[in-house]
Protein backbone atom coordinates (compact mmCIF):
# COMPACT_ATOMS: atom_id res chain seq x y z
CA UNK A 1 0.00 0.00 0.00
CA UNK A 2 1.30 3.16 -0.93
CA UNK A 3 2.03 5.45 2.07
CA UNK A 4 2.27 9.20 1.28
CA UNK A 5 5.64 11.59 2.53
CA UNK A 6 3.57 13.41 5.04
CA UNK A 7 1.99 10.40 6.34
CA UNK A 8 5.74 8.33 6.48
CA UNK A 9 6.90 11.44 8.52
CA UNK A 10 4.27 11.25 11.04
CA UNK A 11 4.56 7.21 11.22
CA UNK A 12 8.76 7.87 11.67
CA UNK A 13 8.13 10.90 14.17
CA UNK A 14 5.19 8.54 16.07
CA UNK A 15 7.92 5.78 16.52
CA UNK A 16 10.49 8.43 17.90
CA UNK A 17 7.79 9.69 20.16
CA UNK A 18 6.54 6.17 21.23
CA UNK A 19 10.15 5.05 22.26
CA UNK A 20 10.76 8.08 23.95
CA UNK A 21 13.31 9.53 22.21
CA UNK A 22 10.80 12.54 22.62
CA UNK A 23 9.13 12.61 25.64
CA UNK A 24 6.08 13.68 26.83
CA UNK A 25 6.81 17.43 27.07
CA UNK A 26 9.58 17.94 24.73
CA UNK A 27 9.28 20.54 22.09
CA UNK A 28 9.54 18.59 18.33
CA UNK A 29 12.22 20.20 15.90
CA UNK A 30 10.79 23.56 14.14
CA UNK A 31 9.28 23.01 10.76
CA UNK A 32 12.17 24.53 9.02
CA UNK A 33 14.38 22.12 10.95
CA UNK A 34 12.41 18.66 9.63
CA UNK A 35 11.71 20.07 6.03
CA UNK A 36 15.50 20.62 5.93
CA UNK A 37 16.96 17.60 8.05
CA UNK A 38 14.26 15.26 5.81
CA UNK A 39 14.67 17.19 2.36
CA UNK A 40 10.62 18.00 2.40
CA UNK A 41 8.60 20.92 1.76
CA UNK A 42 7.20 22.85 4.18
CA UNK A 43 3.59 21.78 3.44
CA UNK A 44 4.86 18.12 3.35
CA UNK A 45 5.55 18.63 7.21
CA UNK A 46 3.25 20.68 8.17
CA UNK A 47 0.68 18.24 6.78
CA UNK A 48 2.35 15.11 8.61
CA UNK A 49 2.09 17.39 12.10
CA UNK A 50 -1.73 18.04 11.85
CA UNK A 51 -1.52 14.26 11.26
CA UNK A 52 0.24 13.62 14.79
CA UNK A 53 -2.30 15.78 16.24
CA UNK A 54 -5.52 14.07 14.71
CA UNK A 55 -3.85 11.29 16.47
CA UNK A 56 -2.97 13.17 19.49
CA UNK A 57 0.02 12.72 19.72
CA UNK A 58 1.30 16.20 19.76
CA UNK A 59 -0.19 19.98 20.34
CA UNK A 60 0.54 22.75 18.85
CA UNK A 61 1.09 26.00 21.32
CA UNK A 62 0.86 29.43 20.35
CA UNK A 63 4.06 31.02 19.26
CA UNK A 64 6.31 27.87 20.84
CA UNK A 65 6.03 25.42 18.05
CA UNK A 66 4.68 21.37 18.50
CA UNK A 67 4.40 19.51 22.09
CA UNK A 68 4.53 15.96 22.41
CA UNK A 69 1.43 15.31 24.87
CA UNK A 70 0.69 13.05 27.57
CA UNK A 71 -0.88 10.08 27.95
CA UNK A 72 -4.60 11.68 29.58
CA UNK A 73 -7.32 10.14 32.34
CA UNK A 74 -9.48 13.15 32.71
CA UNK A 75 -11.22 13.48 35.44
CA UNK A 76 -14.91 13.39 36.28
CA UNK A 77 -16.87 16.44 36.14
CA UNK A 78 -19.21 17.89 38.95
CA UNK A 79 -23.12 17.81 38.00
CA UNK A 80 -24.96 20.36 36.89
CA UNK A 81 -27.28 20.16 40.00
CA UNK A 82 -26.30 22.75 42.94
CA UNK A 83 -26.23 21.39 46.13
CA UNK A 84 -24.63 22.71 49.19
CA UNK A 85 -22.95 21.01 51.99
CA UNK A 86 -23.46 22.13 55.52
CA UNK A 87 -20.62 24.51 56.55
CA UNK A 88 -18.34 22.95 58.67
CA UNK A 89 -15.43 23.02 61.24
CA UNK A 90 -12.28 22.10 59.86
CA UNK A 91 -10.20 19.38 61.65
CA UNK A 92 -6.71 18.55 59.78
CA UNK A 93 -3.81 20.37 61.91
CA UNK A 94 -2.95 17.00 63.82
CA UNK A 95 -3.04 14.78 60.86
CA UNK A 96 -1.45 17.50 58.54
CA UNK A 97 1.16 18.00 61.15
CA UNK A 98 2.29 14.47 61.58
CA UNK A 99 2.17 13.95 57.25
CA UNK A 100 4.69 16.88 56.91
CA UNK A 101 7.18 15.61 59.65
CA UNK A 102 6.92 12.03 57.50
CA UNK A 103 7.16 13.67 54.39
CA UNK A 104 10.32 15.74 55.23
CA UNK A 105 12.50 12.98 56.29
CA UNK A 106 15.68 13.26 54.91
CA UNK A 107 16.60 10.37 51.77
CA UNK A 108 13.06 10.37 50.61
CA UNK A 109 11.41 11.53 47.47
CA UNK A 110 9.57 14.37 47.66
CA UNK A 111 6.60 13.90 45.73
CA UNK A 112 4.66 15.89 48.51
CA UNK A 113 5.28 19.20 49.48
CA UNK A 114 4.52 21.57 46.44
CA UNK A 115 7.78 23.39 45.79
CA UNK A 116 10.49 23.57 43.01
CA UNK A 117 13.92 22.27 43.06
CA UNK A 118 16.74 25.06 43.84
CA UNK A 119 17.78 24.02 40.43
CA UNK A 120 15.11 26.33 38.83
CA UNK A 121 15.38 29.27 41.10
CA UNK A 122 17.98 32.12 40.08
CA UNK A 123 19.95 31.50 43.05
CA UNK A 124 22.89 32.66 41.61
CA UNK A 125 21.74 36.14 40.60
CA UNK A 126 19.89 36.56 44.09
CA UNK A 127 22.81 36.14 45.75
CA UNK A 128 24.64 38.72 43.62
CA UNK A 129 21.55 41.16 44.32
CA UNK A 130 21.67 40.63 48.35
CA UNK A 131 25.09 40.88 48.30
CA UNK A 132 24.61 44.67 46.30
CA UNK A 133 22.27 45.70 48.14
CA UNK A 134 24.06 44.59 51.27
CA UNK A 135 27.16 47.08 50.59
CA UNK A 136 24.89 49.78 49.09
CA UNK A 137 22.48 49.92 52.31
CA UNK A 138 24.11 47.76 54.93
CA UNK A 139 21.83 50.03 57.64
CA UNK A 140 18.36 47.76 56.55
CA UNK A 141 20.21 45.02 57.88
CA UNK A 142 19.73 46.46 61.26
CA UNK A 143 17.34 48.79 61.32
CA UNK A 144 13.31 47.99 61.87
CA UNK A 145 10.14 49.31 61.90
CA UNK A 146 6.59 48.19 63.39
CA UNK A 147 4.90 51.13 61.31
CA UNK A 148 6.11 51.09 58.22
CA UNK A 149 5.21 47.87 56.62
CA UNK A 150 5.92 48.99 52.97
CA UNK A 151 9.47 49.41 51.32
CA UNK A 152 8.50 51.97 48.55
CA UNK A 153 10.24 50.45 45.44
CA UNK A 154 8.88 46.67 45.94
CA UNK A 155 5.28 48.61 46.34
CA UNK A 156 5.79 50.58 43.15
CA UNK A 157 6.93 47.25 41.38
CA UNK A 158 4.04 45.62 42.63
CA UNK A 159 1.79 47.89 41.26
CA UNK A 160 3.84 48.22 38.01
CA UNK A 161 2.90 44.50 37.59
CA UNK A 162 -0.87 45.22 38.53
CA UNK A 163 -0.93 47.93 35.42
CA UNK A 164 -2.15 44.95 32.93
CA UNK A 165 -5.62 44.79 35.13
CA UNK A 166 -6.53 48.56 35.71
CA UNK A 167 -5.35 51.33 38.05
CA UNK A 168 -4.73 50.49 41.54
CA UNK A 169 -4.21 52.48 44.98
CA UNK A 170 -1.11 52.05 46.47
CA UNK A 171 -3.02 52.63 49.32
CA UNK A 172 -4.54 48.90 49.52
CA UNK A 173 -0.95 47.14 49.35
CA UNK A 174 0.43 46.30 52.85
CA UNK A 175 3.38 43.92 52.74
CA UNK A 176 3.73 40.73 54.49
CA UNK A 177 6.00 38.33 55.84
CA UNK A 178 4.65 35.72 52.83
CA UNK A 179 1.44 34.96 51.25
CA UNK A 180 -0.02 32.86 53.54
CA UNK A 181 0.25 35.61 56.15
CA UNK A 182 -1.19 37.84 53.74
CA UNK A 183 -4.32 35.51 53.49
CA UNK A 184 -4.36 35.21 57.45
CA UNK A 185 -4.42 38.86 57.63
CA UNK A 186 -7.23 39.09 55.50
CA UNK A 187 -9.48 36.59 57.20
CA UNK A 188 -8.88 38.27 60.70
CA UNK A 189 -10.18 41.65 58.77
CA UNK A 190 -12.86 40.37 57.81
CA UNK A 191 -14.64 37.39 59.78
CA UNK A 192 -14.72 36.45 63.19
CA UNK A 193 -14.62 32.57 65.13
CA UNK A 194 -17.73 30.95 64.13
CA UNK A 195 -18.20 32.41 60.44
CA UNK A 196 -18.04 30.80 57.55
CA UNK A 197 -15.95 31.03 54.53
CA UNK A 198 -16.54 29.72 51.44
CA UNK A 199 -13.87 27.36 49.90
CA UNK A 200 -13.17 25.26 47.03
CA UNK A 201 -13.43 21.42 47.35
CA UNK A 202 -10.75 20.47 46.93
CA UNK A 203 -8.93 22.92 48.71
CA UNK A 204 -5.13 23.65 49.39
CA UNK A 205 -4.73 22.36 53.09
CA UNK A 206 -2.77 25.43 54.32
CA UNK A 207 -5.91 27.24 53.27
CA UNK A 208 -8.36 25.09 55.25
CA UNK A 209 -5.26 25.44 58.31
CA UNK A 210 -5.87 28.79 58.57
CA UNK A 211 -9.91 28.52 58.76
CA UNK A 212 -9.23 26.12 61.62
CA UNK A 213 -6.83 28.20 63.53
CA UNK A 214 -9.15 30.82 63.50
CA UNK A 215 -12.37 29.18 64.77
CA UNK A 216 -14.27 29.54 61.66
CA UNK A 217 -16.05 27.36 59.47
CA UNK A 218 -15.63 25.84 55.80
CA UNK A 219 -18.46 25.76 53.00
CA UNK A 220 -17.12 23.94 50.56
CA UNK A 221 -18.25 24.95 47.15
CA UNK A 222 -17.87 21.92 44.32
CA UNK A 223 -15.04 23.00 41.44
CA UNK A 224 -15.05 21.82 37.74
CA UNK A 225 -11.43 20.15 36.95
CA UNK A 226 -11.21 23.03 33.66
CA UNK A 227 -12.86 26.18 35.01
CA UNK A 228 -12.57 25.63 38.94
CA UNK A 229 -15.70 26.77 41.53
CA UNK A 230 -19.35 26.83 40.34
CA UNK A 231 -20.60 30.52 40.84
CA UNK A 232 -23.84 29.33 40.65
CA UNK A 233 -22.90 27.27 43.93
CA UNK A 234 -21.49 31.02 45.51
CA UNK A 235 -24.52 32.78 44.15
CA UNK A 236 -26.61 30.15 45.92
CA UNK A 237 -24.67 30.67 49.03
CA UNK A 238 -24.52 34.43 49.22
CA UNK A 239 -28.28 34.62 48.42
CA UNK A 240 -29.11 32.08 51.44
CA UNK A 241 -26.61 34.62 53.69
CA UNK A 242 -24.39 31.57 54.59
CA UNK A 243 -21.05 32.94 53.96
CA UNK A 244 -19.54 35.86 55.68
CA UNK A 245 -16.30 35.90 53.29
CA UNK A 246 -15.22 33.43 50.11
CA UNK A 247 -11.50 32.49 49.98
CA UNK A 248 -10.50 31.04 46.25
CA UNK A 249 -7.37 30.50 44.00
CA UNK A 250 -8.83 31.18 40.92
CA UNK A 251 -5.17 30.93 38.78
CA UNK A 252 -4.01 27.66 38.42
CA UNK A 253 -6.07 25.81 41.89
CA UNK A 254 -3.91 23.74 44.15
CA UNK A 255 -4.65 21.14 43.95
CA UNK A 256 -6.37 21.07 40.39
CA UNK A 257 -4.20 23.54 38.82
CA UNK A 258 -7.76 25.01 36.90
CA UNK A 259 -8.32 28.47 36.03
CA UNK A 260 -11.02 30.18 36.67
CA UNK A 261 -12.53 31.88 32.98
CA UNK A 262 -12.69 35.47 32.59
CA UNK A 263 -16.18 36.10 32.32
CA UNK A 264 -16.46 33.80 35.95
CA UNK A 265 -14.31 36.22 37.84
CA UNK A 266 -16.21 39.33 36.15
CA UNK A 267 -19.52 37.40 37.33
CA UNK A 268 -17.96 36.51 40.82
CA UNK A 269 -17.16 40.32 41.61
CA UNK A 270 -20.57 41.33 40.99
CA UNK A 271 -21.94 38.78 43.31
CA UNK A 272 -19.22 40.15 46.10
CA UNK A 273 -20.13 43.56 45.37
CA UNK A 274 -24.09 43.21 45.40
CA UNK A 275 -23.99 40.86 48.44
CA UNK A 276 -21.25 43.12 50.37
CA UNK A 277 -18.81 39.51 50.61
CA UNK A 278 -15.29 40.00 50.59
CA UNK A 279 -13.27 37.66 48.22
CA UNK A 280 -9.55 36.65 49.73
CA UNK A 281 -8.02 35.80 46.52
CA UNK A 282 -4.74 33.90 46.58
CA UNK A 283 -2.96 34.60 43.35
CA UNK A 284 0.54 33.22 44.52
CA UNK A 285 0.71 30.58 41.11
CA UNK A 286 -1.34 33.12 39.04
CA UNK A 287 2.64 34.16 36.93
CA UNK A 288 3.44 30.35 36.66
CA UNK A 289 0.41 29.76 34.47
CA UNK A 290 0.86 27.47 31.19
CA UNK A 291 -1.62 30.11 28.90
CA UNK A 292 -0.39 32.52 26.32
CA UNK A 293 -1.20 35.86 28.27
CA UNK A 294 -0.75 35.62 32.50
CA UNK A 295 -5.06 35.28 33.24
CA UNK A 296 -6.44 38.20 35.13
CA UNK A 297 -7.11 37.67 39.00
CA UNK A 298 -10.61 38.99 39.96
CA UNK A 299 -8.89 41.97 41.51
CA UNK A 300 -8.70 43.45 38.05
CA UNK A 301 -12.82 42.92 37.85
CA UNK A 302 -13.43 44.25 41.29
CA UNK A 303 -14.86 48.15 41.29
CA UNK A 304 -15.49 48.39 44.95
CA UNK A 305 -12.78 47.07 46.93
CA UNK A 306 -14.11 43.46 47.95
CA UNK A 307 -11.65 41.73 46.47
CA UNK A 308 -8.60 41.16 48.96
CA UNK A 309 -5.55 40.03 46.20
CA UNK A 310 -2.85 37.85 48.21
CA UNK A 311 0.26 36.47 46.43
CA UNK A 312 4.05 36.38 46.83
CA UNK A 313 7.13 35.34 44.77
CA UNK A 314 8.14 32.50 46.77
CA UNK A 315 7.15 29.92 44.13
CA UNK A 316 9.05 31.78 41.85
CA UNK A 317 12.10 33.27 42.74
CA UNK A 318 12.98 32.82 46.77
CA UNK A 319 11.22 30.94 49.68
CA UNK A 320 13.90 31.84 51.72
CA UNK A 321 12.96 35.62 51.24
CA UNK A 322 9.38 35.01 53.47
CA UNK A 323 8.27 37.95 51.48
CA UNK A 324 4.42 38.49 50.61
CA UNK A 325 1.79 40.92 50.29
CA UNK A 326 -2.07 41.96 49.71
CA UNK A 327 -3.70 44.29 47.58
CA UNK A 328 -6.56 45.15 50.02
CA UNK A 329 -9.11 46.92 49.00
CA UNK A 330 -11.50 48.54 50.90
CA UNK A 331 -10.04 46.85 53.74
CA UNK A 332 -6.06 47.81 53.90
CA UNK A 333 -6.67 50.13 56.80
CA UNK A 334 -8.02 46.84 59.45
CA UNK A 335 -5.30 44.79 57.65
CA UNK A 336 -2.38 47.12 58.17
CA UNK A 337 -3.19 47.59 61.49
CA UNK A 338 -3.68 44.14 61.96
CA UNK A 339 -0.14 43.45 60.57
CA UNK A 340 1.37 46.08 62.94
CA UNK A 341 0.38 44.36 65.95
CA UNK A 342 0.92 40.36 64.89
CA UNK A 343 4.50 40.96 63.54
CA UNK A 344 5.71 44.27 62.61
CA UNK A 345 7.18 44.90 58.98
CA UNK A 346 8.56 42.49 56.73
CA UNK A 347 12.05 42.69 56.37
CA UNK A 348 12.78 46.13 54.09
CA UNK A 349 16.17 43.93 53.00
CA UNK A 350 14.59 41.45 51.18
CA UNK A 351 12.28 43.76 50.21
CA UNK A 352 14.76 45.96 48.90
CA UNK A 353 16.24 42.82 46.83
CA UNK A 354 13.01 42.12 45.22
CA UNK A 355 12.71 45.20 44.14
CA UNK A 356 15.64 44.74 42.15
CA UNK A 357 15.72 41.42 40.63
CA UNK A 358 12.18 42.63 39.38
CA UNK A 359 13.00 45.89 38.31
CA UNK A 360 14.29 44.83 34.83
CA UNK A 361 13.66 41.70 32.69
CA UNK A 362 14.96 39.47 34.98
CA UNK A 363 11.57 38.11 36.56
CA UNK A 364 10.00 37.75 33.21
CA UNK A 365 12.71 35.50 32.01
CA UNK A 366 12.60 33.57 34.96
CA UNK A 367 9.20 32.89 34.78
CA UNK A 368 9.56 31.53 30.93
CA UNK A 369 11.88 29.61 32.12
CA UNK A 370 10.08 28.07 34.41
CA UNK A 371 6.59 27.40 33.05
CA UNK A 372 8.46 26.16 30.26
CA UNK A 373 9.95 23.42 32.66
CA UNK A 374 6.76 22.65 34.65
CA UNK A 375 4.47 21.95 31.95
CA UNK A 376 7.01 19.36 30.67
CA UNK A 377 7.56 17.99 33.99
CA UNK A 378 3.83 17.92 34.89
CA UNK A 379 3.57 16.10 31.26
CA UNK A 380 6.20 13.49 32.46
CA UNK A 381 4.60 13.23 35.40
CA UNK A 382 1.35 12.65 33.67
CA UNK A 383 1.90 10.29 31.61
CA UNK A 384 4.49 8.22 34.30
CA UNK A 385 1.08 7.92 36.05
CA UNK A 386 -1.18 6.65 33.21
CA UNK A 387 1.94 4.12 32.91
CA UNK A 388 1.91 3.13 36.12
CA UNK A 389 -1.32 3.47 37.90
CA UNK A 390 -4.50 1.47 37.53
CA UNK A 391 -6.82 2.22 34.98
CA UNK A 392 -9.16 3.18 36.64
CA UNK A 393 -6.95 6.46 37.94
CA UNK A 394 -7.68 9.97 36.73
CA UNK A 395 -4.99 12.52 36.58
CA UNK A 396 -5.86 16.21 36.03
CA UNK A 397 -4.58 18.15 33.24
CA UNK A 398 -3.35 21.68 35.46
CA UNK A 399 -2.98 24.91 33.42
CA UNK A 400 -0.27 26.58 35.83
CA UNK A 401 1.78 25.53 38.92
CA UNK A 402 3.36 22.04 39.75
CA UNK A 403 0.88 19.52 41.09
CA UNK A 404 -1.11 16.92 40.01
CA UNK A 405 -4.70 15.41 41.67
CA UNK A 406 -4.92 11.93 40.83
CA UNK A 407 -8.01 10.07 41.57
CA UNK A 408 -7.89 6.07 42.62
CA UNK A 409 -9.75 3.36 42.58
CA UNK A 410 -12.67 3.90 45.44
CA UNK A 411 -11.40 1.27 47.71
CA UNK A 412 -7.83 2.93 47.54
CA UNK A 413 -7.60 4.64 51.08
CA UNK A 414 -5.30 7.82 50.35
CA UNK A 415 -3.73 8.11 54.47
CA UNK A 416 -2.68 3.65 53.94
CA UNK A 417 -0.79 4.85 50.58
CA UNK A 418 1.02 7.62 52.25
CA UNK A 419 1.88 5.07 55.22
CA UNK A 420 3.15 2.73 53.40
CA UNK A 421 4.83 4.76 50.25
CA UNK A 422 6.03 6.62 52.87
CA UNK A 423 7.95 3.00 54.21
CA UNK A 424 9.43 2.48 50.41
CA UNK A 425 10.72 6.33 50.48
CA UNK A 426 8.26 8.07 48.79
CA UNK A 427 6.02 11.13 49.88
CA UNK A 428 3.06 11.91 48.54
CA UNK A 429 0.06 13.68 50.10
CA UNK A 430 -3.47 12.14 50.37
CA UNK A 431 -6.78 13.97 49.25
CA UNK A 432 -8.20 13.60 52.85
CA UNK A 433 -6.30 17.17 53.79
CA UNK A 434 -7.72 19.07 51.01
CA UNK A 435 -11.07 18.48 52.49
CA UNK A 436 -12.81 19.95 55.92
CA UNK A 437 -15.25 17.54 55.34
CA UNK A 438 -12.81 14.42 55.08
CA UNK A 439 -13.89 13.68 51.20
CA UNK A 440 -11.18 12.77 48.57
CA UNK A 441 -10.13 9.88 50.98
CA UNK A 442 -8.96 8.19 47.64
CA UNK A 443 -7.13 11.10 46.14
CA UNK A 444 -3.57 12.29 45.85
CA UNK A 445 -1.67 15.00 45.31
CA UNK A 446 1.99 14.33 43.76
CA UNK A 447 4.80 17.16 43.32
CA UNK A 448 5.94 17.59 39.99
CA UNK A 449 8.79 20.34 40.71
CA UNK A 450 11.52 17.86 40.61
CA UNK A 451 13.92 17.11 37.68
CA UNK A 452 12.51 14.30 36.16
CA UNK A 453 14.76 11.37 36.70
CA UNK A 454 15.17 7.69 37.09
CA UNK A 455 15.02 8.14 40.82
CA UNK A 456 11.62 10.10 40.19
CA UNK A 457 10.38 7.70 37.80
CA UNK A 458 11.60 4.82 40.25
CA UNK A 459 9.47 6.49 43.11
CA UNK A 460 5.78 7.07 40.49
CA UNK A 461 6.35 3.48 39.90
CA UNK A 462 6.58 2.03 43.43
CA UNK A 463 3.45 4.45 43.98
CA UNK A 464 1.70 2.83 41.39
CA UNK A 465 2.35 -0.67 42.52
CA UNK A 466 1.37 0.19 46.08
CA UNK A 467 -2.13 1.50 44.35
CA UNK A 468 -2.28 -2.00 42.22
CA UNK A 469 -2.05 -3.81 45.43
CA UNK A 470 -4.51 -1.52 47.87
CA UNK A 471 -7.20 -1.85 44.86
CA UNK A 472 -6.46 -5.78 44.61
CA UNK A 473 -6.78 -5.91 48.45
CA UNK A 474 -10.56 -4.20 48.81
CA UNK A 475 -11.96 -1.82 50.88
CA UNK A 476 -9.31 -1.33 54.12
CA UNK A 477 -10.26 0.30 57.44
CA UNK A 478 -9.33 3.95 57.30
CA UNK A 479 -6.27 4.41 58.83
CA UNK A 480 -4.02 7.23 60.50
CA UNK A 481 -0.98 8.50 59.41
Amino acid sequence: MHINLYEQLANDLGGLIASRVFAPGDRLPSIRHLAQQKRLSVSTVMQALRLMEDRGLIEARPQAGYYVRHRSRTMAVMSDAVQLQEPAYVGINNLLMRVLKANEEPDIVQLGSAWPLDELLPMKRMQKIVAAVARRDAAMLSSVSCYETNHPEFARQILRRALDWGRLDPAEIVVTTSCTEAISLCLRAVAKPGDTVAIESASYFVLLQLIESLGMKALEIPVHPKTGPSIDALELAMNAGLVQAVLLVPNANNPLGCIMPEANKQRLAGLLSRHNVPLIEDDVYGDLCFTPERPWPVKAYDTTGHVMLCSSFSKAVSPGARVGYVLAGRYAQDVAVLKMVSSGATSHFFQAVLAEFLTGSAYENQLRKMRRALSQRIARMSDAICASFPQQCTVSEPQGGFVVWVGMPEQVDALLLHQRAHEAGVACMPGQLFSASGKYGNFVRLNCGNAWSPRVQAAVSTLGALVHRLADEGAPLRSAA
